[in-house]
């Protein structure tokens, strides 16, 4: 069992990075060929990785497979202008001073890997499957002058997943396929408490700079079904579990401490912190056909993000300048609406496109600077080709983040927290994949 901890806990090191795409901070990136066509591969789930997109799917495949691959992102910092309650250099909340912030623009890359092996009758499949399906990654540009630096100036949220999974050919009608779920985890919280009753006194109020890291895991399960009603019709059906990650004793770090609140903290710099992150179930229901050299697919996918309610984190050495939290998030559920197309140009070459409607399960009286969500319209374009017993598949994506306005200011003796005010964003990706069939 020690071989497949590290296993994860080397790829979120070497590997891994996180951002936000999908609706909150979920990520589909888990293959190139879904990509191209949307992510609606729920009921097509015809490559290794089937594995996340609907384990039943690995009975279409043949032999062995390997396949490998990586999405690059590039994350364009989002602009907002609006109010938030800091103001430099001037005591009191800054409800009226009209700001304006842009986030670091970040680059990312998301792999995946899957191993995969069908008896010759392909009536029983097994596999195992490494993706991230949950990240987040935002920055602001100045810790110590940003105008969320009280809320947040960097956060990083990195996991990864490995599934051994199963899938049965129970018929020529229907197949079944089941996982088990590991999952690491790594989180990065910062932030620079502001007070205004320190402008007057040193560091435009900032209190401290706080840096809080950890790990953690946690265990869940998946399950698909694929249907053939006929020989081009087919449905497919795909839940994932939620997970509960807690981060258990991160190291939390304390610098440039404002000489006013240095005598509340007695000395202290470093202690430890707990963090718990309620990451949603999925469920995703497709359709796909085929005429001839066209495969057309359409998936509705939930994120049941009402699981998330708060996020609660807790310091083992408490002080009036350092008390625990637990900021209310109530998501909500939402469904995105995924669309894709795939057509044989030859026999080694394939072309792809998709279009994904994807709501945002944030919403408005608890949206923070940490993830500034919002409505996103996807579009993407991708490729296939084989070559003996390789094949190659790369995809774009364009993500159209819509303006998103919300007024959730308040403001308190610590500082206040929430904006007034409009962001934008978008960001594009490119991913490649290669499959070895032996």
């Amino acid at each position: 069992m020690r071989g497949w901890k590290m296993l994860p806990v080397l790829l979120v090191l070497l590997l891994t990075a996180s951002t936000s795409f999908a609706g909150g901070f979920r990520l589909v990136e888990a293959g190139t060929k879904a990509m191209g066509m949307g992510f609606a591969f729920t009921a097509q789930a015809d490559d290794p990785s089937a594995i996340y997109f609907n384990p039943a799917g690995l009975t279409q495949l043949k032999g062995q497979n390997i396949m490998v691959g990586v999405t690059y992102v590039r994350e364009n910092g989002g602009d907002f202008t609006g109010t938030t309650p800091v103001d430099n250099n001037v005591p009191g909340p800054g409800f009226t001073n009209q700001k304006s912030e842009t986030q670091k623009s970040l680059n990312f890359y998301i792999p995946n890997a899957y191993y995969t092996k069908t008896t010759p009758d392909g009536y029983f499949s097994y596999g195992v499957g490494i993706f991230a399906p949950f990240g987040l990654g935002q920055e602001y540009n100045d810790k110590h002058s940003s105008i969320f630096r009280n809320q947040i100036t960097k956060i990083d949220l990195m996991t990864v997943v490995v599934n051994p999974t199963i899938a049965f050919k129970v018929n020529e009608f229907l197949s079944v396929g089941v996982g088990i779920d590991y999952m690491y985890g790594k989180a990065t919280l910062e932030k620079t408490p502001w007070s205004p009753a320190l402008v007057p006194v040193a560091q435009n109020g900032n209190v401290f700079d706080l840096k809080l890291e950890g790990t953690g895991d946690a265990w869940g399960y998946n399950f698909g079904l694929l249907l053939k009603p006929t020989e081009n019709f087919r449905v497919g059906a795909n839940y994932r579990s939620k997970f509960t990650l807690d981060i258990k004793d991160g190291d939390v770090n304390l610098g440039n401490i404002n000489p006013g609140v240095a005598p509340a903290l007695a000395g202290l710099t470093t202690t430890k912190g707990n963090a718990t992150l309620y990451l949603p179930a999925t469920f995703a229901l497709g359709v796909s056909y085929t005429m001839g050299k066209l495969t057309v697919n359409a998936d509705a996918d939930w994120t049941f993000w009402s699981s998330y309610k708060s996020l609660p984190i807790d310091f083992k050495d408490n002080r009036p300048v350092l008390p625990d939290s637990n900021a209310a998030k109530n998501w909500k559920d939402v469904c995105a609406l995924r669309f894709g197309a795939e057509y044989q140009v030859t026999v080694p070459l394939s072309l792809r496109a998709g279009f994904v409607y994807d709501p945002s399960p944030a919403p408005a009286n608890t949206m923070g600077p940490e993830l500034p969500d919002a409505i996103k319209l996807d579009y993407m374009v991708g490729a296939g080709y084989k070559i003996g017993k390789w094949t190659i598949d790369v995809a774009g994506m364009y993500v159209d983040k819509k303006d998103r306005t919300v007024n959730n200011q308040a403001f308190t003796a610590a500082g206040g927290s929430g904006f007034n005010g409009t962001w934008t964003g978008d960001a594009w990706l490119v991913g490649l994949d290669v499959t070895y069939n032996f």
